[in-house]
């Protein structure tokens, strides 16, 4: 496997090289700092080596006289004693490193917006995120932002800053979820050993953003739709409990099949949609919607129920949610639009529910889908127990992987059988080749290689041997 380090020489080294090699006239002597430095170290930043302050000499006769006689006089156990306090110093040093990098923290964040020069907006919001090394993924669009990012709680706040100094995202929704103490030291240390990526096990890829530019922040495909005009009626999480459970009231759940599967509200009834673009179809057919006059009316089906089948009923209270309420935006705006009048969806959608209503009030059943490898959350937003096909991104259970369609990045009883062989194959060579070189692609992914494809292997050997 292909590793990279960083070389540090050792302090005792470090000090017989100080030593030997004394600073220049008026340059600055690390041995004219007292102690370790108070600053903190975040990132990558390397451990400086910093030694005690020396006493101080009178240098006014012959500068040159006193250094020599100075060094000359110190003797072998005085050299041990500044070797064993830097060593010391550098012990410490790396510990202190190691508590400063500081807690991750995960912001959902999403704004519907007239956004029209959404592009130019992208470099210097990338650019940003990578300086500061912050994660994830934002969606830009001609109606607003969408994202999720992760990195440490003042990096990812300078991010959202940022994106908040344009007046129109001014105001970002904005749902914040903490990450495990076991997430933070694998994330921590993939970001300062790994330059190729975080690992599997990582809330997000380090040092990697995705700042993707799209039609929409959500695809819904109705350009008509716009939750900037108008949209349904927030419900805070104190709230949402007594509206579901109010007989009269159809509760939705607006997102996709592989979300819904693992969990979801009590009674809510699930669309079993693959895409949130079906929606609106699932919509017309469920509420068999129809243009009668300026009024829209609709058949609602229901079991057990033929009298109120026979004839048109006025239009039920719909309580909708989803993750972190931004696909109920658009959804309630859409229903608004076909006659609805009582449309209702959950402030902050899942995931504000779960971190502000306690378990034993809590109607939540199972967990809730999150789109970064965390894969799934309970109750208080603690780590899920679910884990994702690589195949295919969809959620799997510890039951699922027992089963003989599961194959570790390959496929899962959810899409084994969707799945040609020859789409197998493939992601078990892009399998493979993560396995080997810790980037799909092999090592030189991205990268011009070293040598020319015809140029003898041997040269290559040689030139590598020499650099080592």
């Amino acid at each position: 496997m292909l590793r990279f380090c960083y070389w540090r020489f050792p302090p005792s080294l470090a000090v017989a090289r100080m030593l030997s090699s004394p600073p220049p006239p008026h340059s600055h002597s690390p041995f004219s700092g007292g102690g370790s430095n108070s600053s903190s170290i975040g990132g990558n930043s390397k451990p400086e080596l910093l030694f005690p302050q020396s006493q101080p000499q009178n240098l006014s006769s012959s500068p040159s006289s006193s250094l020599k006689s100075t060094v000359a006089c110190s003797n072998a156990g005085a050299i041990r004693r500044s070797m064993t306090t830097v060593s010391q110093s550098f012990s410490d040093r790396t510990e202190s490193s190691d508590s400063d990098l500081g807690s991750l923290v995960v912001v959902s964040f999403y704004k519907f917006a007239d956004f029209p020069d959404h592009a130019d907006f992208r470099k210097p919001l990338k650019d940003l995120c990578e300086e500061l090394r912050v994660s994830g993924g934002i969606i830009l669009a001609p109606e607003g932002i969408n994202g999720s990012i992760c990195g440490l709680r003042e990096s990812v706040e300078r991010v959202l800053a940022f994106i908040q100094s344009d007046i129109r995202l001014n105001g970002l929704r904005q749902v914040e979820t903490p990450v495990s103490p076991e997430q933070e030291a694998i994330h921590h240390g993939h970001s300062s050993s790994s330059p190729l990526a975080a690992g599997e096990d990582a809330p997000f890829r380090w040092d990697h953003v995705r700042v993707k530019l799209k039609k929409e922040i959500v695809t819904l495909g109705m350009p008509s739709v716009s939750p900037i005009e108008r949209v349904g009626t927030y419900v805070s999480p104190e709230e949402w409990n007594e509206l579901i459970s109010d007989p009269e009231t159809v509760v939705i759940d607006v997102r996709n099949t592989y979300e819904t599967r693992i969990g979801k509200f009590k009674g809510a009834v699930d669309p079993c949609t693959t895409a949130f673009r079906n929606f609106p179809t699932w919509v017309e057919n469920q509420f068999a919607l129809k243009q009668e006059g300026n009024e829209t009316q609709a058949n609602v089906e229901q079991e057990d129920c033929s009298e109120t089948t026979e004839k048109p009923k006025t239009l039920p209270r719909i309580a909708m949610y989803c993750t972190g309420g931004i696909r109920c935006e658009k959804a309630s705006s859409f229903l608004l639009s076909q006659g609805f009048e009582e449309v209702y969806h959950l402030k902050g959608g899942i995931l504000k529910y779960l971190e502000e209503v306690p378990k034993t009030e809590s109607l939540w059943e199972g967990e809730c889908f999150v789109f970064d490898k965390r894969v799934s959350v309970e109750h208080g937003l603690a780590q899920g127990t679910h884990k994702l096909c690589y195949g295919c991104k969809q959620p799997i259970s510890d039951e699922d992987m027992e089963a003989p369609e599961y194959e570790y990045g390959v496929s899962c009883p959810y899409c084994y059988s969707k799945k040609s062989e020859e789409e197998k194959e493939r992601a078990r060579a892009r399998q493979t080749q993560f396995e080997e070189w810790g980037v799909i692609g092999g090592p030189d992914k991205g990268r011009r290689p070293v040598t020319k494809p015809d140029s003898p292997r041997k040269k290559s050997n040689a030139k590598l041997g020499s650099s080592i």
